[in-house]
């Protein structure tokens, strides 16, 4: 397990990180892709591969979202760090911390900083795609490809009783500390609580609160404007995103993953594998 500080007051966020081997070369046909003609073969030379940086979603935490997909024999082979958002997982919990998506993404480059992460391919999943589009945008030298896993793009209007992050952030903070995260708890069910419950209770509703706010300019036009590789992995049976179009004519590749939901890499490992594989190829 790794660490650096990332506040003034020495809270730390943690990673675990996987170490570049002899890895494997192999070859994947990317399919599915909207946007993006013909097949494409996948040769990777593991000895100059990029570092990878893999960022989790809400409540989540990297080690049990992203271990089995990082060793894939189709990702593995150089470094990998699967790190813990500051509030979540094996990271420190500040209570005074404003867990804004842009003072996530901040932290999260004094990591990287401090692992000599230059130029990576940033996975993020869900929250934690929002994060890295603004990672991307902050702090261009850190970011060299992104792949977005179903990620944060809009604003999202809260609504009380629902599981996610518009449930939450239904709650005044107040609200949640008393008796909202006991609600919650019985709304997510037992796998996402397994590593929600490892969350600072304040990590987890500002988190919330400012992943439904959205940011300004948007997460979405942060992604457009974006002048790197990005892809974007959506469920199929999601149908199209909204402004995929867009996204597409900005260089954005959408891909549609089958028989999965919202955790992609955990419904369709092979497939995230392929896919993922496909974007970051030389």
């Amino acid at each position: 397990m790794h660490d650096a500080r990332v506040t003034d007051d020495g809270a730390r966020i943690r990673w675990v990180e996987l170490p570049g081997g002899t890895g494997v070369t192999g070859a994947v046909a990317a399919t599915g892709t909207s946007g993006v003609a013909g097949d494409r073969e996948v040769a990777e030379d593991p000895g100059s591969r990029s570092d990878r940086v893999y960022l989790h979603g809400l409540g989540a935490s990297s080690g049990p979202y992203f271990a089995a997909s990082a060793t894939h024999p189709l990702l593995a082979g150089g470094r990998s760090l699967l790190v813990d958002l500051l509030g979540f997982g094996i990271s420190d919990r500040p209570t005074d911390f404003g867990y804004t998506l842009e003072e996530h993404a901040d932290a999260v480059a004094k990591a990287m900083e401090a692992a000599g992460a230059h130029g990576a391919d940033v996975i993020g999943h869900s929250m934690g795609g929002a994060v890295a589009v603004l990672l991307a945008a902050r702090h261009p030298r850190l970011v060299g490809r992104l792949v977005l896993v179903d990620a944060t793009l809009d604003p999202v209007v809260p609504v009380r009783g629902r599981p996610g992050s518009s449930g939450i952030a239904a709650y005044t903070e107040e609200e949640f500390l008393a008796g909202g995260l006991a609600e919650t708890r019985e709304r997510v069910g037992p796998l996402w609580w397994a590593t929600m419950r490892l969350a600072g209770p304040e990590a987890l509703y500002r988190s919330a609160a400012h992943r439904s706010r959205g940011t300004t300019p948007t997460v979405r036009e942060l992604l457009l404007d974006l002048r790197i590789p990005r892809t974007f992995l959506r469920p199929s049976a999601d149908g199209p995103l909204s402004g995929e179009a867009a996204l597409v004519e900005h260089g954005v590749r959408v891909v549609a993953v089958p028989d999965c939901g919202h955790n992609i890499m955990l419904d369709n490992p092979e497939a995230f594998a392929r896919e993922t594989a496909a974007a970051l190829a030389p």
